[in-house]
């Protein structure tokens, strides 16, 4: 096993997700306040779950986004 080239694929993945989700997110809120169903002074509960099947890894995170 190539060390380099896993912590490599990892962190290609994991920036993947983030600025994914991030985009995601930023364009359902804009939408949501566009469309009168949040405010803009909300917070709300967000959960994001990796898994990977072949490794038994099921894995959740939670949090809280707040638009103030």
């Amino acid at each position: 096993m190539n060390e380099d080239n896993l912590n490599m694929d990892i962190r290609k993945f994991l920036k993947k997700v983030g600025v994914t989700s991030q985009r995601e997110i930023e364009l359902a809120i804009h939408d949501a306040i566009q469309a009168g169903k949040l405010k803009g002074n909300e917070s709300f509960p967000v959960t994001m779950t990796l898994q990977v099947p072949s490794l038994n890894i099921s894995h959740t995170i939670e949090s809280t986004i707040s638009l103030e």
